[in-house]
Protein backbone atom coordinates (compact mmCIF):
# COMPACT_ATOMS: atom_id res chain seq x y z
CA UNK A 1 0.00 0.00 0.00
CA UNK A 2 1.84 3.09 -1.24
CA UNK A 3 1.20 6.49 0.27
CA UNK A 4 2.22 9.67 -1.55
CA UNK A 5 2.74 12.58 0.79
CA UNK A 6 5.37 15.34 0.85
CA UNK A 7 5.46 15.23 4.66
CA UNK A 8 6.85 11.68 4.78
CA UNK A 9 10.46 11.76 5.94
CA UNK A 10 11.10 8.04 6.08
CA UNK A 11 9.61 4.70 5.09
CA UNK A 12 10.96 1.87 7.22
CA UNK A 13 10.45 -1.86 6.83
CA UNK A 14 11.08 -3.85 10.00
CA UNK A 15 10.12 -7.20 11.50
CA UNK A 16 8.72 -7.24 15.03
CA UNK A 17 7.26 -9.93 17.27
CA UNK A 18 3.49 -9.75 17.37
CA UNK A 19 2.13 -8.32 20.60
CA UNK A 20 5.63 -7.83 22.02
CA UNK A 21 7.09 -4.71 20.38
CA UNK A 22 9.25 -2.55 22.67
CA UNK A 23 10.93 0.83 22.20
CA UNK A 24 14.52 0.33 21.07
CA UNK A 25 17.25 1.26 18.58
CA UNK A 26 15.34 -0.06 15.54
CA UNK A 27 12.40 2.24 16.27
CA UNK A 28 14.52 5.16 17.51
CA UNK A 29 16.27 5.43 14.15
CA UNK A 30 12.90 5.85 12.39
CA UNK A 31 12.14 9.05 14.29
CA UNK A 32 8.62 8.34 15.54
CA UNK A 33 6.90 8.38 18.93
CA UNK A 34 8.08 4.92 20.01
CA UNK A 35 5.73 4.53 22.97
CA UNK A 36 2.67 5.30 20.85
CA UNK A 37 3.84 3.04 18.03
CA UNK A 38 4.50 0.06 20.31
CA UNK A 39 1.10 0.52 21.98
CA UNK A 40 -0.72 0.59 18.61
CA UNK A 41 1.36 -2.25 17.12
CA UNK A 42 0.87 -4.50 20.16
CA UNK A 43 -2.89 -3.82 20.18
CA UNK A 44 -3.15 -4.63 16.47
CA UNK A 45 -1.08 -7.82 16.70
CA UNK A 46 -2.17 -9.22 20.08
CA UNK A 47 -3.85 -12.17 18.33
CA UNK A 48 -0.51 -12.99 16.63
CA UNK A 49 1.48 -13.02 19.86
CA UNK A 50 4.97 -14.44 19.38
CA UNK A 51 4.86 -14.54 15.56
CA UNK A 52 7.25 -12.49 13.45
CA UNK A 53 5.28 -9.69 11.78
CA UNK A 54 6.79 -7.60 8.96
CA UNK A 55 5.75 -3.96 9.29
CA UNK A 56 6.01 -0.93 6.99
CA UNK A 57 6.15 2.39 8.86
CA UNK A 58 5.61 5.79 7.25
CA UNK A 59 7.24 8.46 9.44
CA UNK A 60 6.15 12.09 9.07
CA UNK A 61 7.93 15.39 9.81
CA UNK A 62 5.87 15.96 12.97
CA UNK A 63 6.95 12.56 14.44
CA UNK A 64 3.55 11.03 13.68
CA UNK A 65 3.33 7.78 11.73
CA UNK A 66 1.17 5.29 9.89
CA UNK A 67 1.99 1.61 9.74
CA UNK A 68 0.82 -1.48 7.93
CA UNK A 69 1.46 -5.06 8.94
CA UNK A 70 2.05 -7.94 6.58
CA UNK A 71 1.74 -11.69 6.98
CA UNK A 72 4.45 -13.80 8.62
CA UNK A 73 7.24 -14.69 6.12
CA UNK A 74 6.70 -17.93 4.18
CA UNK A 75 10.04 -19.42 5.26
CA UNK A 76 9.15 -19.04 8.94
CA UNK A 77 5.75 -20.63 8.41
CA UNK A 78 7.31 -23.54 6.49
CA UNK A 79 9.85 -24.15 9.28
CA UNK A 80 7.02 -24.16 11.82
CA UNK A 81 4.92 -26.58 9.73
CA UNK A 82 7.89 -28.88 9.17
CA UNK A 83 8.99 -28.59 12.83
CA UNK A 84 12.59 -27.71 11.91
CA UNK A 85 15.01 -25.03 13.08
CA UNK A 86 16.58 -24.23 9.69
CA UNK A 87 16.51 -25.18 6.03
CA UNK A 88 18.99 -27.33 4.15
CA UNK A 89 22.58 -26.18 3.65
CA UNK A 90 22.36 -27.52 0.07
CA UNK A 91 18.69 -27.78 -0.99
CA UNK A 92 19.66 -29.33 -4.35
CA UNK A 93 20.92 -32.49 -2.70
CA UNK A 94 19.40 -32.43 0.79
CA UNK A 95 15.81 -32.75 1.98
CA UNK A 96 15.38 -31.73 5.62
CA UNK A 97 11.64 -32.32 5.96
CA UNK A 98 8.41 -33.18 4.18
CA UNK A 99 5.06 -31.49 4.71
CA UNK A 100 1.64 -32.33 3.33
CA UNK A 101 0.00 -30.49 0.46
CA UNK A 102 -2.75 -29.46 2.90
CA UNK A 103 -0.22 -27.77 5.19
CA UNK A 104 1.31 -25.92 2.23
CA UNK A 105 -2.14 -24.90 0.97
CA UNK A 106 -3.00 -23.52 4.40
CA UNK A 107 0.17 -21.38 4.28
CA UNK A 108 -0.68 -20.27 0.72
CA UNK A 109 -4.20 -19.21 1.74
CA UNK A 110 -2.81 -17.21 4.66
CA UNK A 111 -0.15 -15.54 2.45
CA UNK A 112 -2.50 -14.73 -0.49
CA UNK A 113 -3.00 -11.09 0.56
CA UNK A 114 0.75 -10.37 0.30
CA UNK A 115 1.48 -12.44 -2.81
CA UNK A 116 1.36 -11.75 -6.52
CA UNK A 117 -0.90 -14.73 -7.12
CA UNK A 118 -4.26 -14.84 -8.88
CA UNK A 119 -5.53 -17.97 -7.18
CA UNK A 120 -4.71 -20.53 -4.49
CA UNK A 121 -2.94 -22.82 -6.98
CA UNK A 122 -0.47 -20.07 -7.93
CA UNK A 123 0.01 -19.15 -4.26
CA UNK A 124 0.70 -22.83 -3.53
CA UNK A 125 3.36 -22.86 -6.27
CA UNK A 126 5.02 -19.79 -4.71
CA UNK A 127 5.05 -21.49 -1.30
CA UNK A 128 6.39 -24.69 -2.92
CA UNK A 129 9.20 -22.70 -4.56
CA UNK A 130 10.24 -21.31 -1.19
CA UNK A 131 10.03 -24.79 0.32
CA UNK A 132 12.21 -26.22 -2.46
CA UNK A 133 14.88 -23.56 -1.77
CA UNK A 134 14.83 -24.59 1.88
CA UNK A 135 15.10 -28.34 1.21
CA UNK A 136 11.50 -29.01 2.27
CA UNK A 137 9.49 -31.40 0.13
CA UNK A 138 5.71 -30.99 -0.28
CA UNK A 139 3.83 -34.23 -0.92
CA UNK A 140 1.87 -34.18 -4.17
CA UNK A 141 3.06 -30.82 -5.50
CA UNK A 142 4.63 -30.73 -8.96
CA UNK A 143 6.88 -27.76 -9.68
CA UNK A 144 7.11 -28.28 -13.43
CA UNK A 145 6.96 -25.06 -15.47
CA UNK A 146 3.62 -23.46 -16.36
CA UNK A 147 3.10 -23.14 -20.11
CA UNK A 148 1.36 -20.17 -21.80
CA UNK A 149 0.36 -18.66 -18.44
CA UNK A 150 -2.07 -21.51 -17.79
CA UNK A 151 -1.80 -24.26 -15.24
CA UNK A 152 0.13 -27.26 -16.57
Amino acid sequence: MAIKDANIVRIAKIELIGGQAKPGPALASIGINMAEFTKQFNDKTKDQNGEIIPCVIYAYKDKSFKFFTKTTPTAIMLKKAAKIESGAKNPLTETVATISKEQALEIAKYKMQDMNAYDEEMALRLVAGTAKQMGIKIEGVDLSPIKNGNKA
